[in-house]
């Protein structure tokens, strides 16, 4: 993987100087720290003109704090622009709960051991390629005058936030009771709504495979019988439907889903255009 480029956000110098050693300390994932800001409003203007991966951040600074900033970019977030990742450092940690609100890796409290920091930065790190992975697997399918799958997103309402996921990092939808589990490689949100609805927007893109289930056609690893009690939770107990007991693997995350008997041609067909 690349050196991780980092943003230091801190209003004191010397905290600024003891984070940059730690970083310079750490021995996996690579890193590198590129620049430093004293105040977010220092940090917005910096990252208008320049990209990292990962933002270090305080809470409290002059100004804007913290979380203001880490919510400014969960904004930008949501209106699917790229924004890099947040790890705060501080030395407050009554505010952890709102920071993982905010999606942040970790929440790091001050003195920072050097451990501790690799550990997140090490989520940084596999965050990042597993959403370099799964844009790495899209299909190419745009054709004849259609939007490119970027255009496309899901809209979700989260902890009273509208937020934006892009389809091309969703890899199944699921329903359990009155909702959607929408999953992506690093992440499972909770959303309104219906699968038919869902498979009737995007169905060239996905592919029914049980009545609760539609996975993202090229997110099916393979295909596989599996003993009859092994799925039962996913199939609500519907022994007809189960009857031959298969079940689809699924790209980084390493599920399994399970196919209901009539979808199982369908599964191997999508399977076997995949092949190439």
């Amino acid at each position: 993987m690349s050196t991780l480029k980092i943003l230091v956000v801190d209003d004191e110098p010397l905290a600024r100087l003891r984070l940059r050693g730690l970083v310079d300390a750490v021995i996996e994932p690579r890193c590198e720290v590129v620049a430093e800001a004293a105040t977010a409003s220092q940090a917005g203007t910096w990252l208008r003109e320049h990209g990292c991966d990962v933002v270090l951040l305080d809470v409290q600074m002059p100004g804007a704090d913290g979380l203001q900033f880490a919510d400014s970019l969960a904004q930008r977030a949501a209106a699917g622009q790229a924004v890099p990742l947040i790890v705060f450092v501080t030395a407050h940690a009554m505010h952890a709960l709102r920071a993982f609100e905010l999606d942040a890796i970790d929440y790091l409290t001050k003195p920072v051991r050097r451990e501790r920091l690799q550990a997140a930065l090490a989520r940084a790190a596999q965050r990042l390629a597993e959403r370099a992975a799964v844009q790495a697997r899209q299909p190419t399918q745009a054709g004849e005058g259609a939007a490119a799958p970027e255009a496309d997103f899901v809209t979700i309402t989260e902890r009273g936030r509208l937020k934006r996921v892009p389809l091309t990092e969703v890899l199944y939808f699921k329903a359990e009771l009155k909702y959607v589990t929408l999953r992506t490689a690093s992440e499972s949100h909770v959303m309104d709504g219906a699968l038919s609805d869902l498979e009737q927007r995007w169905g060239e893109r996905f592919l029914r495979v049980h009545r609760n289930a539609l996975v993202a056609r090229w997110a099916v690893r393979e295909l596989e019988r599996h003993a009859p009690t092994s799925f039962g939770e996913l199939d609500g107990g519907d022994s007809a439907e189960t009857a031959d007991s298969w079940a689809v693997r699924i790209v980084h995350v390493d599920e399994w889903l399970a196919v209901s008997r009539r979808q199982v041609a369908a599964v191997r067909e999508a399977l076997a255009g995949q092949g190439g």
